[in-house]
């Protein structure tokens, strides 16, 4: 429990807008709760939330003590009062997320504190008190891979410190099968195929460029793909990353003439569709271990996918598509 005395400075306040003040890790909604069950009070009594203060008055704040810590990066959780997760699986050491397109996955993506998806996940977990890190040295519930912001589908998260160890190595060691799908302007030919090339990246300009042939400082990027349908101008296809590089898919894709629906980066923004983001989610993860992977063994062979895509609904209404067994 901490007090705080209240200044002349602070009096003639309302408590609910003091406490955004002086514990501004406190969610509003979460403040509004303590002072209904009184974990907050007055000069030692029940107070309500427009209660004037006074020069004198002592508060008592039974909270726990990370909520008067100053905001930073690493206790934006705190801030997320009801984290908004879609599970799409979860267990003792790992956690998939279906992310949702315009959220980013990490502060340093242009978010603000408590506004990206490892801050709900942190969130959720500390909730429900399966992570404390005031009990931890150093670990923190991290993600093993990153979606772009208007980007949608399959997170992957690590509650334990060895569970990110080996899932790491894992992605790096292309041990897992990634598919995405995409909807794509025009119709792939042939329907089933590769997109081979180099890409290389222009931290400048924040966008990478394909080529057919070497470039220095290029990396080879490969995307297998199959068109599952054409209408309207438009294909719905579903990508298998055989590499990992940046924007690969839309950068491969839009170099092969074909530009992702709604991609203005690598292409142009079709005024047929009203659309303004990438058509791209990852809708599907399999788990392919070919050396051993340790406390994450079980996972091996099972796959995963989103329940529904909206611009497949929006773009393709009635086509199915295939759901793991």
């Amino acid at each position: 429990m901490k007090e705080i005395t209240i200044g002349q400075n602070d009096a003639g306040q309302r408590l609910d807008r003091f406490l955004s003040k002086a514990v501004p890790l406190l969610p509003a909604s979460l403040a509004q709760k303590y002072i209904r069950i009184k974990r907050i009070k007055c000069n030692g009594a029940r107070a309500e939330r427009d209660t004037r203060l006074k020069a004198g008055d002592v508060l008592q704040l039974y909270i726990n003590d990370e909520f008067f810590d100053k905001p930073r990066e690493d206790n934006a959780y705190l801030t997320v009062a009801t984290p908004k997760l879609n599970i799409v699986y979860e267990d003792a050491h790992i956690l998939l997320v279906d992310k949702r397109p315009g959220l980013a996955v990490h502060p340093h993506d242009g978010a603000e504190y408590g506004r990206t998806l490892i801050d709900h996940i942190q969130a959720y977990l500390y909730q429900k008190r399966e992570w404390s890190p005031r009990g931890e040295n150093s670990f923190v519930p991290a993600l093993c891979n990153r979606i772009d912001r208007n980007t949608g589908g399959i997170v992957i998260a690590a509650k334990t410190a060895e569970a990110l160890r080996v899932m790491n190595q894992k992605i790096k060691d292309r041990e897992l099968d990634k598919r995405y799908l995409a909807i794509v302007e025009g119709t792939p030919r042939p329907p089933r195929g590769s997109l081979r090339g180099y890409l290389f990246k222009d931290a400048k300009k924040n966008r990478v460029f394909v080529t057919d042939t070497p470039q220095p400082g290029a990396k080879t990027c490969q995307t297998n793909y199959i068109t599952l349908c054409s209408s309207q101008g438009l294909s719905l296809v579903e990508c298998e990353l055989i590499t990992g590089r940046t924007h690969q898919i839309r950068a491969q894709f839009a170099h092969a003439g074909h530009p992702l629906l709604g991609d203005g980066k690598y292409g142009k923004l079709n005024k047929r569709f009203d659309r303004n983001y990438q058509a791209l989610y990852s809708y599907k993860l399999t788990f392919q271990f070919t050396t051993d992977a340790g406390e994450l063994s079980y996972l091996n062979g099972k796959s995963f996918q989103v329940d529904k895509v909206d611009f497949v609904e929006e773009y393709f209404p009635g086509l199915k598509i295939p759901k793991t067994e």
